[in-house]
């Protein structure tokens, strides 16, 4: 049975070194490790890496010259409207470019920045999704049938 949960997101990139100081920038602490192909950063609850894209390609044993929409996007969830702002704020000042400002949207409110690499990251707030005390989403409870 596999766990439900994600330990890792790995990201290919194009400069190990620029993505890890544009994520030190987000404010994201990178781990001790020394190595130069490669950099980690503990998330709560997950750990996001930035490996380069061919290394990163040829350790999944795939062409590394896909480019354009990845059909992925990252989330960080916050509390209000208000957080959502600053954090878009925050990043375009640290390097993001805003890819949609922040907006009303079904069930919440949120926009995207694109990294240095051009991954996707939403920065939203949803009322039907609230966060816990460890700032995790927790999903509505399934509906019994009658």
């Amino acid at each position: 049975m596999l766990p439900k949960r994600l330990t890792l997101v790995t990201l290919g990139v194009a400069d190990v070194a620029q993505a890890r100081a544009f994520y030190e920038r987000l404010g994201f602490e990178a781990a001790g490790i020394e190595e130069e192909s490669v950099a980690f950063f503990q998330l709560e609850g997950s750990v996001l890496a930035v490996f380069g894209r061919e290394d990163l390609a040829e350790d999944a044993g795939v062409p590394h010259d896909g480019a354009g929409f990845r059909g992925v996007s990252l989330a960080i969830n916050l509390s209000s409207e208000g957080e959502v702002d600053e954090a878009l704020r925050h990043a375009e000042s640290c390097g993001a470019t805003i890819i949609k400002p922040a907006r009303k949207v079904r069930g919440g409110y949120s926009g995207y920045f694109a990294d240095p690499d051009g991954h996707l990251w939403e920065v939203a707030y949803n009322p039907l999704c609230p966060l816990d005390e460890n700032g995790r989403m927790q999903l509505p409870k399934p509906k019994k049938a009658p």
